[in-house]
């Protein structure tokens, strides 16, 4: 599976609160310097914090930091703590008299799931979780499931979600590699703990998949169309409340990409979300997937063709380790009882 932190000189940090009415989190991905970055928001519901400053067409190609956190849009505050963390330690962008770090972030919503509403992250959660990304060794473990920004994740109101990594080595020598926050309205197209082969192999290459007969034969080509997309009740039984629902990803490389290239690299990604989750990019979804690039591996750019082949390799790759992240992510996570809710594992018998 390997972890984003495959890819030398990315560092990641958690910092999360749980109990008394506490059950939220932050995760840092901290890169080295001068790393390009991009992102791209394809969920109806985001709530994000300088994600136009990685635009193409604006003045700044470098990301300090990625924030990644619960809250809904009150937890983007701790975007914040890592600025602060960033500025002591002369990370930014260079300004007379100083610089001015550049931290996107991005939150899911987990607002009141420990019971107590105003429990949310603040900045110095942020400044904690950077700190904590910039003290880890090169290579080390990264924590998944119940951390950081995963700790008040759920998926389809009623399971446990939580965070997740994943990487590959292309044979060029570029690594790929993603970590992912799990909050999403839809539920896993595979099996928690069947990360392989691909997703797309659910639907036969170059077999369409028979929609209709799925609709009328439950179990010929898997769940009916209801099914498919149907969101389960709510936990408590009641009246469901309004589904408010994200999946964040940050995929990092150690290739060199401009900006272009990262936003397009970040668009590529989301077929990953698709892959491994049904529904989603949906209304009520946030979905958020950053791009980071290190820039130490060149591609192939000998010729067009060459190019061409180079990048669409790495964003085929990128979109295959998000699927495996998110997978991770529901497999890792744990049950948790609060006085909002019980949320079970997924696919616990």
């Amino acid at each position: 599976m390997g972890a984003i932190t495959d890819v030398p000189g990315v560092r990641v940090g958690h910092q999360q609160k749980s109990g008394d009415g506490w059950l939220t989190g932050v995760t840092v991905v901290l890169p080295p310097p001068g790393t390009c970055g991009s992102v791209d928001v394809q969920g109806g519901g985001p709530a994000t914090h300088e994600t136009d400053a990685l635009d193409p067409t604006t003045l700044v190609s470098a990301v300090d930091a990625v924030v990644l956190t619960g809250g809904s849009a009150y937890g983007l505050a701790s975007a914040a703590g890592a600025q602060r963390w960033c500025e002591e330690n002369g990370r930014g962008f260079a300004v007379p008299g100083g610089v001015v770090p550049i931290v996107p972030a991005a939150a899911i919503f987990d607002l009141g799931r420990g019971g107590d509403f105003s429990a949310r992250p603040t900045a110095d959660m942020g400044y904690a979780a950077t700190a904590a990304a910039a003290a880890q060794t090169e290579g080390h473990d990264v924590g998944r499931g119940n951390v950081g920004a995963g700790t008040g994740a759920v998926m389809a109101r009623t399971y446990k979600g939580g965070v997740g990594t994943a990487s590959v080595t292309l044979e060029n020598g570029v690594v790929v590699g993603a970590i992912a926050v799990v909050n999403a309205l839809g539920l896993p197209l595979t099996p928690p703990g069947n990360r392989e082969p691909s997703a797309r192999s659910v639907v036969p290459p170059h077999e369409p998949p028979n929609l209709a007969s799925s609709a009328r034969e439950p179990g010929s080509r898997g769940p009916t169309l209801d099914a498919r997309f149907r969101v389960p009740d709510s936990p408590s039984g009641g009246a469901a409340p309004p589904p408010l629902n994200t999946t964040l990803v940050v995929v990092a490389t150690n290739a060199v990409l401009d900006v272009a290239e990262c936003k397009r690299t970040a668009a590529a990604s989301h077929a990953g979300i698709a892959r491994a989750l049904n529904p989603s990019h949906t209304l009520a979804d946030g979905d958020t997937v950053f791009c980071l690039a290190t820039g130490a591996v060149a591609l192939d750019r000998s010729d067009e063709a060459a190019r061409q082949l180079s990048l669409i390799t790495l964003q085929s790759a990128a979109a295959d380790v998000v699927r495996s992240a998110i997978l991770d992510g529901v497999a890792s996570a744990a049950a948790i009882s609060t006085p909002a809710g019980d949320y079970g594992v997924f696919g616990a018998r």
